[in-house]
Formats: structure tokens, C-alpha cells, sequence
């Protein structure tokens, strides 16, 4: 037993087995993945009891089994796969045929409709049926759910009641009346006719009917296409009728050739007198509409038996051979053949001692065998065979009917249909050759129920409607459709994105925020500007180290901060530029680690200075807390505690180059993945709890003695570091692409600026401008 998968057909062709207790499932033991192939279709129908069976049905049940079997043993077809079936009756009702529609949506044995559970029950076809009325009821149902239906309906099917001898005229021209109105009423242009050939004389009453019936309804032209089985039959009634009804018709008709002889066959075919030749007589005067000697009354016109058949309009008679015609003539030829074999020379001795008429008469049904096997050329040169089937070997005309004023009409060949083995081109037709009628104004018709859907739309199917039938949706966002009437829209991969009209897929642009941009130029200018301001302030203070402003407040403190400052503007440039495995490892850890050293700083600045404030008091134990350790003590706490988080970040998932495809519609970002995102808000958790100290500490400290302390500059810094960084959250994680990366540098720059200005700033105008302030007499008058 071999590997392969099973995919079962679920048919539902003919009967609900099930309800008669048989499901034809085809399994294979040990095999138990399995798809369904639906086939709904007409084979039982109840009528009293017993149950009545269409035979003939039955043979589609076996011919769908038959055909399962030999794929399901037939390694080199869905080598991995097995099929089975399922077959549901229609019982030739619109209820049954949408009940076993809704059934293929629904759970196996479950009639739960749009819940499938099982997933190896799953169809993958459904076969209609012999009966064309149940194909919309389908439709209808399994359009919804995308299943595809060859695309071909109808706008309406109508059947003309069976005329009898009695109501004969009476019931065509009800039938037809009723039918003009609908064909009129209906959007279709193109109108399938299929029916007796003399029903098509009723074409040429349209413009009758519009006179007859109750409410007018106004005539359309309409391109009518009648198959092969029908060819125009008029009666001379109608000569004095016009042929416009049939202008721009198409018509198939069996392929034939011009047969020598046959038109002047016709020319030399006179009536006569005998009894033999009634039926010649009784066509001679509907044709010429005369009557002859014996039958004439006042007012008639006399039958000369001369008349000639090119007088007569073609919708009376046509001259020209038809395709059924050229059917019977070859026929008639195809008998004489066989006969001719049959009656062979093997066959002499046979038909001499019987005679010919008793051999032909006892041996007649062995003329069918050779009927099948003959072969020849007609006296147009063309071969007549037939297949293995019993088939003629013959193909179609397509013809194009155009007819003129004066009654006329001509049939001009514009395609045809070659069933022959050799032939390269099953159908082939000319649409530029083709005369359509006259409402069209040479423009190929179109019979559908609304427009196309163009590109960037897809088809959606209208309520109520036939499936061809549907409203036009554009494609959601980020999807396209690039064909016309497109069932679905479809996504671009993630390195495309759609156009404007959502037609097609572009592909992306690379984006990074770069050095060579606006806005990487001006936030490159703005760092290094802060930088130089920061080195200028660290070179003022080491040069004025020896002053009470310096002095005051542990100078070492305050070189640590601005040089950590001066880290935090430089570390901007980690942002900027195409990100690289170096920058994404160092980018976050370095402003973590940094901006935990100015924090620190300045916790360990407002720290020294409530401590100082307090040892002051008589008695108080706390001076020997205060000094360089203490504030050396907060710094490589914070720093170290910030450094091992980074390292562990770095050692457990560190950061890496990466690619965002998604977050900006046209471009995609490179940017560097943080790895752990746990790590990465746990720096930002240890700076906030940092902030949140040195604020408390500094507001707490604000009310000191100005000479002694900075805690209203580090209050009011701090106030402004923490409104930056409390407004970049909300705006980091609304903004995209790059610029998420340039709030970023932003905030970092902002923040240390307002530390750096808030502190550093005073303290620098009264150093260079103010001198005079710098001294201790001034700081000793103030704290007094």
C-alpha cells in the first residue's frame, strides 16, 4: 500500500445516499487525510412509494465512481493523495439543491451552516448535475463562500410550452409574447435560442409584439446565437416581413462545402402533373405564392412551373446549401459506401445463391459496422469519417448574419470549430469580420449585469442576484488587484507596498536616519554645538577651580557631571547613520550607563548638601558622613548598578541589527531590535527610580541657604528632565520609522540640556561676568 494522502472526493451528483443508507466514501485502509469533490445533481425522486430511479442518472454515479477508482490506483496522478465522494439528490427542487449547498459548508453530518470543524472532510470541488435549473441555486450559495463557479450565467431561462395541433398558432405566439417581454426587459444583449427550427420564424415577429402586448415595451436589438441543430425555416406568409430581427445573429452551422451541380440541380427542377410529385407542387406554390390551372380562382396568379428560385428572397428560400442539408447529402453518400463494401466481392458467391434483395434483407443490420468503418471524399473533396465513437469527423461554421433593406440577407462565414485530431486550433473566429446589429454601432457587444471591476477592486457578489452579478469594492488598505474582475484582493510582500490606485506592488525604499539628511544634519549640529558649550563650561571651571562658587559643593561632583554631560551629547551619534552591530550593541547601554552617572551625580550633589546643612547643628552626628566618600559612594553604587543591568542585557539578549518592515507603509526602516525588551525598560525603570530620587531629594533641599547649596537649580533641572522624558513617551510610541529614532536623540538632547543649562549656567555668568560675587566675603554675607 502506498503513502498517499487522501484527498476524497465528496460528489454530490445524484443522490443523498445517506438518506438511503449508502455513503459511497472510497478509503483506502491506514489512510485518513481526506478532501471532498461535491456533485449535486437529480437522480430520485419521490413519487408515492416505491421510490422512482432515472437510470439513465445512475450511469453519471458510476462513471463519477469509475473514474475515483482509476485516479486512486494510479500512482502517477495525485501520487499523495486519495479521493473520495459524496453524493447528494436534488430532487429537481430549488429547496433540496440549496439545502445540499448549504451541506458543503457545514460540519459532516452536522447540518451546522458557515461551521466546518473538520478539516479532512474539507471540498475542494462540486459537479452539478445534468439539469441546467439547479445551477444558479448553487451558485448563489457557494459564490459566498469563493468557490469557483467555469463563468457563464444566466440572466433567464425560459421553456415555450409543447403546441399542440389545436392551439398550434395560438400558443407560439403566447409563449413568444411572453418571452419578448422578458428578453426586452433583461440587461442581457446576447440571447441563447434553442428550440425547433420552426420556432425561428417567430424572430422575424418581434417588432410585432411590441404592438401586442398590454404596456408597451420597447424593442432592443439583441445578438441572438443559435447552435448548429437549427437553421431559419420561414413561411411564405412572411415573405412581405423584414429581416432586421436577424441582423448581426450568429449562427453555428455544420462545415460544408459548395456542392457542383447541386444549384443547378435546383434551377432544373420543374413540377409536374404526376401524383408522384405533390409534395413538389404543394412547395412550388408556397414558394412563388401561385397556384396552378385546376385551383385557380379570379384574383390569383397562375403557376407556370418556370419560376425561378433566385427571385425569391433568401428568407423564403435559400439556394445556397445548408450544413443540414450537407448533413443528409453526405449521409446518403455514407450509405452507398457501405453498401458498397458490404457487398463486396467477399460477399458474391453469398448474395448469388440468395439473391441480393433476400441477402440484403436478411444481413441489413450488419450494414452499421460498416457505416462506422467507411471512409471517402464527397464530390466537393472534402473527407467524410467518422470516430471511434460513431462520430461524423466534421467541425462547425461560425456565421454572421447580415441582412439588408430590401429583405435581403447574406451569411458570411467569420470563424469555425475544427474537431479534427491534427488540427492546432480548436476555435478560431474573426470579431473584427463580425457586423453586429445596429444599436451597438460596430462596437462589440457586451451582456453583463454591471461594468467590470478594474484593477485596485474586487468583485462582491449582489444579494438575490446571479453570480456573474456583483458590486465593484476597492481593495483595503494595503492590498491590491491587478487584473480586471479579480475575486479577491491580495497583500504585497512585505518588501513591496501598494500604489496609489492599489494596482501594484512597489517595491520599498531602504530608510535609516542619516548623517546626510535634514534633519540628521541639524540634530548633528545641535549635539556637537552642546558639546563644545559643555567643554567650554568643564575648562571654565578647571580654570576657576580655586574659586568659593567652584569650591562650594564638591568640585569633583561637578567635573564628573560635565564630563557625563558631555558623554550624553556624543552618545547621539550612536542613533545617527545606518545601524550596524556595534551601534545597536552600544547605542541604549551607553545612554543608560551615562545617564545613570549624571543622575547620580546630581543625586550625590543634593545628597552632600541636606547632609552639610544638618551636621551644622549644635551636637548634630552626622559630619562625619559628610565628605569625597560619601558623594564617591552614591556615583559607583548608581553607575555600577546601572552597568551590570547593561551587561546582563548584553550577555542574556543583546541588541542586533534588524529590518522594520510594517510600521511605515513605503519605506522599510532599518533599526536596531532592543533583543529583550524586559532589559530594555528595566534600564529605563533603575533611571526613572533615579529621577525620582534626585527630584525628591532636590525639592526637599530647595529651601536651603542659596551660598551653600545648588538645590533650587538641581530642582528646577530636574523638573525640566522630567517633563521631557514624561512627554517623549507618548510621543516616542505614536511616531514610526526613523523619526521614532530622531524623538529619541531629541529627548536625550533636551534632557542634558536642561541640566546643563539649569546648573552649570548661573553658575558660569557669575563667574565670568559677575567676579565680584565669586568671593567668600560674598557667599559669607549671603548665608548670614
Amino acid at each position: 500500500m502506498s503513502n498517499r494522502k487522501r484527498i476524497i472526493f465528496r460528489a454530490h451528483l445524484c443522490s443523498k445516499f445517506a438518506h438511503y443508507g449508502w455513503a459511497p466514501y472510497l478509503f483506502k485502509s491506514g489512510e485518513n487525510d481526506r478532501s471532498f469533490v461535491e456533485c449535486i445533481g437529480d437522480f430520485i425522486i419521490p413519487v408515492g412509494n416505491p421510490i422512482r430511479y432515472f437510470l439513465q442518472n445512475y450511469q453519471h454515479i458510476l462513471a463519477l465512481v469509475f473514474a475515483i477508482k482509476e485516479i486512486n490506483e494510479n500512482n502517477n496522478i495525485l501520487s499523495n493523495i486519495s479521493l473520495g465522494l459524496q453524493i447528494f439528490n436534488s430532487y429537481f427542487m430549488a429547496t433540496w439543491t440549496n439545502l445540499a449547498s448549504m451541506e458543503l459548508v457545514s460540519t459532516q453530518g452536522r447540518f451546522m451552516p458557515n461551521y466546518k470543524c473538520d478539516v479532512k472532510d474539507w471540498v475542494v470541488c462540486v459537479i452539478a448535475g445534468p439539469n441546467s435549473s439547479i445551477f444558479p441555486f448553487m451558485a448563489n450559495i457557494l459564490n459566498v463562500y469563493k468557490m469557483p463557479q467555469k463563468g457563464i450565467c444566466f440572466d433567464f431561462m425560459e421553456e415555450t410550452a409543447q403546441p399542440t395541433f389545436i392551439n398550434y398558432v395560438q400558443s407560439i405566439l403566447n409563449d413568444f409574447r411572453k418571452l419578448y417581454i422578458i428578453t426586452m426587459k433583461s440587461t442581457a444583449n446576447v440571447i441563447i435560442l434553442y428550440c425547433e427550427n420552426h420556432y425561428t420564424i417567430t424572430i422575424l415577429l418581434l417588432p410585432y409584439f411590441e404592438e401586442t402586448v398590454e404596456k408597451p415595451v420597447k424593442r432592443k436589438d439583441k445578438v441572438w446565437i443559435m447552435p448548429a441543430q437549427m437553421e431559419f425555416t420561414s413561411f411564405s406568409l412572411l415573405k412581405m416581413l423584414t429581416m432586421d430581427s436577424f441582423h448581426g445573429a450568429i449562427t453555428f452551422e455544420v462545415s460544408s462545402k459548395e456542392i457542383p451541380g447541386f444549384n443547378k440541380f435546383l434551377q432544373m427542377t420543374k413540377p409536374t402533373s404526376g401524383e408522384e410529385d405533390q409534395l413538389m407542387r404543394v412547395f412550388w406554390k408556397q414558394v412563388f405564392d401561385c397556384t396552378f390551372a385546376h385551383a385557380l380562382v379570379d384574383d390569383g396568379k397562375l403557376c407556370t412551373g418556370e419560376e425561378k428560385f433566385e427571385n425569391v428572397p433568401k428568407s423564403v428560400f435559400d439556394t445556397t446549401m445548408t450544413g443540414q442539408s450537407y448533413s443528409i447529402y453526405n449521409a446518403v453518400y455514407a450509405v452507398a459506401h457501405a453498401l458498397q463494401v458490404m457487398l463486396s466481392p467477399t460477399f458474391k458467391q453469398r448474395t448469388l445463391k440468395a439473391g441480393r434483395e433476400t441477402f440484403l434483407t436478411q444481413n441489413a443490420w450488419q450494414l452499421h459496422h460498416y457505416l462506422r468503418t467507411i471512409s471517402f471524399n464527397n464530390t466537393a473533396g472534402q473527407k467524410v469519417s467518422f470516430n471511434e465513437n460513431g462520430d461524423l469527423n466534421t467541425g462547425f461554421d461560425i456565421i454572421n448574419w447580415v441582412t439588408f433593406p430590401n429583405k435581403s440577407f447574406v451569411k458570411v462565414k467569420v470563424g469555425k470549430i475544427d474537431q479534427t485530431p491534427s488540427s492546432d486550433n480548436l476555435f478560431v473566429i474573426s470579431t473584427e469580420d463580425i457586423i453586429w446589429p445596429a444599436m451597438f454601432n460596430q462596437v462589440q457587444p457586451l451582456s453583463v449585469c454591471n461594468d467590470n471591476c478594474y484593477p485596485g477592486y474586487r468583485k462582491m457578489k449582489i444579494e438575490g442576484k446571479p453570480f456573474c452579478c456583483y458590486d465593484c469594492l476597492p481593495c483595503a488598505k494595503g492590498e491590491i488587484s491587478n487584473q480586471m474582475d479579480a475575486v479577491d484582493c491580495f497583500q504585497c510582500l512585505e518588501d513591496r507596498y501598494p500604489n496609489k490606485a492599489q494596482t501594484l506592488c512597489i517595491l520599498k525604499k531602504i530608510t535609516f536616519l542619516s548623517y546626510n539628511e535634514p534633519l540628521g544634519v541639524s540634530l548633528s549640529i545641535v549635539s556637537l554645538f552642546f558639546s563644545v558649550v559643555t567643554i567650554m563650561m568643564l575648562g571654565t571651571f578647571i580654570k576657576k577651580q580655586d574659586t568659593p562658587i567652584v569650591k562650594a559643593n564638591n568640585r569633583n561632583l561637578t567635573y564628573t557631571l560635565l564630563v557625563a554631560l558631555l558623554f550624553s551629547f556624543l552618545c547621539t551619534f550612536l542613533f545617527l547613520g545606518q545601524p550596524d552591530q556595534v551601534k545597536c550593541l552600544m547605542r541604549q547601554t551607553a545612554f543608560g550607563i551615562i545617564f545613570s552617572v549624571d543622575l547620580s551625580c546630581i543625586l550625590g550633589k543634593t545628597t552632600i548638601v541636606v547632609l552639610a546643612f544638618m551636621a551644622t547643628k549644635p551636637g548634630s552626628k552626622i559630619q562625619k558622613w559628610v565628605g569625597k566618600r560619601m558623594a564617591l559612594s552614591i556615583v559607583l553604587s548608581c553607575s555600577l548598578t546601572q552597568l551590570t543591568i547593561c551587561l546582563a542585557w548584553l550577555a542574556i539578549s543583546p541588541p542586533f541589527p534588524d529590518s522594520d518592515m510594517h510600521s511605515m507603509a513605503e519605506e522599510i526602516v532599518l533599526q536596531c531590535n532592543e533583543g529583550s525588551t524586559t532589559m530594555f525598560y528595566t534600564v529605563l525603570s533603575f533611571l526613572g527610580f533615579l529621577t525620582a530620587i534626585s527630584f525628591s531629594v532636590a525639592y526637599l533641599a530647595r529651601s536651603l541657604p542659596d551660598s551653600f547649596n545648588e538645590a533650587k537649580f538641581i530642582t528646577f533641572s530636574m523638573l525640566v528632565f522630567c517633563s521631557v522624558w514624561i512627554s517623549f513617551v507618548p510621543t516616542y510610541l505614536s511616531t514610526k520609522g526613523k523619526y521614532m529614532v530622531a524623538m529619541e536623540i531629541f529627548s536625550i538632547l533636551a534632557s542634558a540640556a536642561g541640566l546643563l543649562g539649569c546648573i552649570f549656567f548661573p553658575k558660569c555668568y557669575i563667574i565670568i561676568l559677575r567676579p565680584d560675587l565669586n568671593t567668600k566675603e560674598q557667599l559669607t554675607k549671603k548665608n548670614l
